[in-house]
């Protein structure tokens, strides 16, 4: 059987370029969207049309309710392998000193709980002491939690250095239930979440201060990703792969 991976804000960006390659792979997939139906669609059709198998289901990972949802969902494809927790959001550039609670709390809401709330459900279906077969989870940071984007985006990098937390402690805590967590912290990479800030064309406005003077693609963060959830990263645990150019 096809080991069955879930992917968070999988619609576009580095989640749907994970949800390719590993239906590349051999991996079932499940892609977890929010509002964008469109771009979920034709993503699944095209691992379809490409022989693999994928579903997507939409739901709001940052509430507890709609995460059991989710992995119910997920539970009728088969027992759970592994979770990339990717779903994420920034806003506009803006200073601390003018950020909103209403803006934080939005943000950590969808970086830090939903990165919680997903690994708890994957946790409990993987672990070898709750009869599960193991797994393993990765987590999407961001080189925002070393580098702070000061006058940018202090709050997503804060959520970011969160998620570095997590990734350290519960890899630690569930070492010994068959789970291992690692984090991939991608940077500078070509992404509509750029657009959403209201700077679509940052990489490419800033790659020229980055050793390798270019931006990276979603491509490129995937493939560290499947590497982080395959066989030949069986002994890699609490650990975290940069990809930010260099940065």
């Amino acid at each position: 059987m096809k080991k069955v991976l879930l992917i968070t804000g999988a619609g576009r960006g580095i989640g749907a370029a994970t949800a390719r390659l590993a239906a590349a792979r051999g991996y079932q997939v499940c892609v977890n969207y929010l509002n964008d139906n469109a771009s979920a669609s034709r993503l699944i059709e095209g691992i379809r049309s490409a022989g693999g198998h994928a579903i997507a289901v939409a739901a709001d990972v940052s509430q507890e309710s709609e995460v059991e949802r989710l992995f119910a969902a997920v539970d009728e494809m088969g027992p759970i392998a592994a979770l990339v927790n990717n779903v994420g959001i920034l806003d506009q550039a803006s200073r601390v000193e003018d950020l909103s609670a209403e803006r934080i709390q939005r943000v950590l809401c969808t970086n830090v709980i939903s990165y919680f709330m997903c690994a708890k459900q994957a946790v409990r279906r993987m672990s070898l002491a709750r009869g599960g077969c193991g797994g393993c989870i990765v987590n999407v940071s961001s080189a925002a939690s070393r580098l702070g984007s000061p006058g940018e985006y202090v709050d997503y990098a804060a959520s970011k250095g969160a998620i570095d937390s997590l990734t350290t402690g519960l890899a630690l805590e569930v070492a010994t239930d068959g789970i291992r967590v690692n984090a991939v912290r991608p940077g500078f990479i070509h992404t509509g979440i750029h657009a959403g800030s209201g700077d679509p064309e940052r990489v490419s406005r800033l790659q020229h201060l980055l050793p390798m003077k270019r931006g990276g693609q979603p491509e490129e963060v995937a493939e560290a990703i499947l590497w982080l959830l395959s066989d030949q990263a069986s002994y890699v645990t609490g650990n975290f792969i940069d990809l930010a150019g260099g940065k």
